[in-house]
């Protein structure tokens, strides 16, 4: 068997798997930030609620509100507006709360706030409020009561096993 054959031939085969390997890659990561990510701003209205506003232009969902009734916190740098693209370790801080979940695998991905004591989770497909799914519209306007939290004992990490 000729050595300069075989040697051609490793050659082409890593090539090709070469090639696919990068076309792949490409597509993936393509496919993985395509849509971009969610655009999350706090901030307090008139009478001191605070209020996210939720935007996701590729997904359709523009000027979402979510307003916390019967709380009030002052935000002394409002607005403050989150776009996150990169994974962190969580708990994160954030004004009124802690983002304390978040799956940036595929963008915009899933993010869970913990906001005085509402679970607040934003996927692409549907909202979930207080674990509540809530379809989303855009401009629409959803409003938190405090009778509506989540008990303490709901909101403690689970221990892993």
């Amino acid at each position: 068997m000729n050595t300069d054959n075989l040697l051609k031939q490793f050659a082409a085969v890593f090539l090709v798997a070469l090639l696919v390997y990068l076309a792949s890659y490409s597509w993936i990561e393509h496919r993985r930030h395509v849509h971009g990510p969610w655009q999350v701003t706090f901030t307090t209205d008139p009478a001191g609620h605070p209020t996210l506003t939720i935007n996701q232009p590729a997904l359709g969902i523009t000027n979402a509100r979510i307003i916390l009734i019967e709380e009030t916190s002052p935000l002394t740098n409002a607005p403050v507006t989150l776009s996150l693209k990169d994974p962190r370790q969580t708990p994160i801080p954030v004004p009124f709360g802690k983002l304390k979940y978040m799956d940036l695998t595929f963008l915009p991905g899933t993010l869970t706030f913990e906001l005085h004591g509402h679970e607040i989770e934003l996927l692409p497909r549907t909202l979930y409020l207080n674990r509540k799914e809530t379809p989303w519209s855009p401009g629409a306007e959803f409003k938190l009561l405090t009778s509506e939290k989540l008990p303490p004992a709901a909101l403690t990490p689970r221990k892993k096993k």
